[in-house]
């Protein structure tokens, strides 16, 4: 059993992820419809990795000592923030945060999926393959068109945020696989600033900066993912390295709820009722595979 202290940092930790983490839809949501997607991403991530950087280096930790280790950020930090977080950011321009949250919930089913792949995979038991099963079936009740309101746009960016979430979790086994002895929060600086130095550059190389224009709701959804979100990339990163992957993957089932709430009550966004039985279909697929995977 985890040391009192060890255990009370697990809770807060867990506290942020669900609850932050659960948030950034909506701020995403708000703030990319002010400030291009690619630059509002990057700036967040740059400025976010400058000032954890600077933290981590006055508590004492260190660069990466190795090529390897470097490599290893790298990887992480285009997977994670170019690909997962940067492809959720562009697709909120048309999917609502609530339906980008709950896509975003299948992060536990690719994780499972992909857990089986190579040397260190673990086969899949019935339950968990019951639940991956049952997880993509709700994917697809929850992005089956609506013919009054079907355009190439929302379904492209829905497609665009299932590809967030499987990318994000090809970099979290990746992480989980290949630690690089870099100090968690060092580390999670140098990934934002990896993958916000590469979205500032997509955004400058395809036009985004003739439309950026400052506003109040720009403003304070940016500030507020620099601040919270950052916290939120923190917690993870360290549960990534304490705790076992199926109880890290409680946050993908937790948040969605979060998001739901809070895109429904300061943003007025409503699911249909197809759209509801797929969310409750992916929710039980996600638990099928968290519990499955815990008892294994």
């Amino acid at each position: 059993m985890a040391p009192i202290n060890l255990r009370f940092k697990i809770v807060i930790a867990f506290i942020t992820l669900y609850l932050v983490w659960g948030s950034t839809y909506l701020a995403i949501r708000v703030g990319v419809h002010e400030l291009p997607p690619a630059l509002f991403a990057g700036v967040r991530f740059v400025i976010s990795g400058l000032a954890l950087g600077l933290y981590a280096h006055l508590r004492g930790e260190v660069l990466p000592r190795s090529l390897a280790a470097w490599k290893v950020t790298v990887i992480m930090g285009i997977l994670l923030l170019v690909g997962g977080n940067g492809l959720v950011v562009w697709g909120e321009q048309w999917v609502p945060s609530n339906q980008a949250a709950l896509i975003v919930a299948t992060t536990a089913l690719w994780l499972a999926g992909l857990g089986t792949l190579g040397p260190q995979g673990q086969p899949l038991t019935r339950a968990t393959l019951l639940g991956l099963v049952a997880g993509f079936a709700g994917v697809a009740l929850l992005m089956f068109p609506n013919s009054e309101k079907f355009s190439f746009g929302h379904l492209g960016g829905q497609l665009g945020i299932l590809l967030a979430a499987f990318l994000w979790s090809s970099g979290s086994i990746y992480g989980k696989r290949h630690p690089s002895g870099t100090p968690p929060m060092m580390s999670a600086a140098l990934q934002m600033l990896t993958g916000g130095v590469v979205l500032v550059a997509i955004g400058l190389a395809t036009g985004e900066v003739t439309h950026w224009q400052w506003s109040l709701e720009g403003a304070g959804a940016l500030s507020y993912l620099i601040v919270f979100g950052t916290l939120g990339f923190v917690a993870f990163t360290w549960l990534l390295h304490t705790v076992t992957p199926s109880q890290l993957g409680t946050y993908a089932y937790v948040n969605p709820a979060v998001a739901v709430l809070l895109g429904g009550w300061l943003l007025d966004e409503t699911l249909t009722r197809p759209q509801i039985f797929g969310m409750t279909v992916i929710l039980i697929g996600v638990i099928l595979v968290t519990v499955s995977s815990s008892r294994s």
